[in-house]
């Protein structure tokens, strides 16, 4: 008998992707469960209506974030000049729990929402609790300086060894801090779903 699958496993094959570090997500190319292998034909005849909503909730698995929110950043995107699907994407890429986890402070978008909700975080040295802040160009990210001997922070520096930093964040590791130095362009705004069908099923 198989063993049981953490939630993240069975969202990955249900999805096809991989949102994490799970084996189980990379052997198997369909949903979980003893129907998962017939369904995995049915992928390929997905109405245009269902490839939309399949990368939606791609979207919203890896940055694990509720529907509104995701509405919320589309519409932000969309009042903006330019092509919508690009600035869709830097907006999640540029909230404060996803740029402490681009920066290593953070194994994971779960642990770094963590991290920000308990108050270990600063803004330009201003403490900031919330996880969807959107920071900006020229904005410095740090620790709190009586956070950095707490709990889950003692993992920082495993995690920043572990961690790629993308071209449009700086770091110093040595005070646990990050700027964002640019807009994130090009191959940094690569993700596992097509931000371009989440656009179109928002503006159906």
């Amino acid at each position: 008998m198989a063993k049981d699958l953490t939630p993240i496993v069975k969202r990955s094959r249900r999805l096809g992707v991989v949102l994490g570090k799970e084996k189980a997500a990379r052997r198997r190319n369909y949903p979980p469960g003893i129907h998962g292998p017939k369904q995995a034909r049915s992928r390929a005849r997905l109405s245009s209506y269902g490839e939309q909503l399949q990368e939606k909730q791609k979207a919203k698995a890896l940055y694990g974030i509720l529907e509104r929110q995701l509405r919320k950043t589309f519409k932000k995107a969309n009042r903006k000049k330019g092509n919508t699907a690009e600035t869709f994407v830097q907006f999640l890429e540029l909230r404060l729990d996803n740029v402490v986890y681009r920066l290593g402070f953070a194994k994971t978008r779960r642990q770094a929402r963590q991290i920000v909700n308990h108050g270990f975080i600063t803004v330009n040295g201003k403490r900031v609790d919330i996880p969807s802040f959107s920071v900006s160009v020229g904005d410095e990210i740090a620790i709190k300086e009586n956070k950095k001997e707490k709990g889950i922070v003692k993992q920082i520096p495993e995690a920043i060894l572990a961690s790629k930093l993308p071209s449009w964040i700086s770091r110093d590791e040595k005070f646990f801090s990050g700027k964002v130095t640019s807009i994130p362009q090009g191959e940094d705004l690569d993700q596992i779903f097509d931000p371009t069908l989440i656009v179109e099923f928002y503006s159906r």
